[in-house]
């Protein structure tokens, strides 16, 4: 999700996508004039398909020996973050993590785990729309951040890692969206959607959803669940 400026940046959630699996070029959302159909934006989403048309992006899923309990948690946050700071990210890494986990389900099951996450989040002190640096990923570090950054390394659409950075420089209301954006798209959805038909979706790029719309949680569930052959 991308905004104008950083002063409309801090009110609504910012995302770039890196995905190993697709071009850099990719579009990173699609066009939504009007509301669209629960297809079309399934579609959208997760493969970035205009309505009614082809998809853009290959499908990512996570592999079957993980959907059972995906595990997300602190890949390390910034020593300059004060514990104030700290505790307000658990917590809204958490509600981030039960929210997807209860949309998901029970195709996809998220859990917290802070040991060997295959989602890894870390809480970085780079500003939004600045450089990040220091949490050793390569996908992350010197890539530019809006409000945050979410990257997945996948091959043949199988996803092998996610890693996502937040800036630790948002206020606790877009930090809670900003989180519960990036888990969702930890799962798959990658892709935002733009124009006055996303409203109240937290994939919106125009603005961000303090919690997942029905189309949000729909999407969510279909994803890992099993496909027509159309979505594959």
């Amino acid at each position: 999700m991308r905004v104008a400026a950083a002063a409309r940046g801090l009110l609504a959630a910012g995302l770039a996508a890196a995905i190993l699996a697709v071009p850099a070029a990719a579009q990173e959302y699609v066009d939504v004039g009007a509301p669209l159909s629960d297809d079309d934006f399934y579609r959208a989403v997760a493969c970035a398909a205009p309505p009614g048309g082809a998809c853009r992006k290959p499908f990512l899923r996570w592999p079957a020996a993980r959907r059972g309990g995906l595990r997300v948690g602190l890949g390390g946050v910034a020593p300059a973050a004060s514990a104030e700071g700290r505790r307000r990210f658990d917590a809204a890494l958490d509600a981030a993590i039960v929210a997807v986990d209860g949309a998901a389900s029970p195709g996809l099951r998220l859990r917290r785990d802070d040991r060997s996450p295959d989602v890894a989040v870390f809480l970085v002190a780079a500003p939004p729309y600045t450089t990040i640096e220091g949490t050793g990923v390569p996908t992350l570090d010197g890539a530019r951040i809006e409000l945050a950054r979410v990257a997945l390394r996948a091959r043949a659409g199988t996803i092998r890692r996610g890693d996502v950075a937040v800036s630790m420089h948002l206020p606790e209301a877009v930090l809670r969206s900003v989180l519960l954006e990036e888990v969702a798209q930890a799962t798959g959805l990658v892709t935002d959607l733009r124009g006055p038909g996303a409203r109240g979706s937290i994939f919106a790029e125009d603005r961000n959803g303090a919690a997942l719309s029905r189309q949000d949680r729909m999407a969510l569930r279909r994803h890992h669940a099993p496909q027509p052959d159309g979505d594959r």
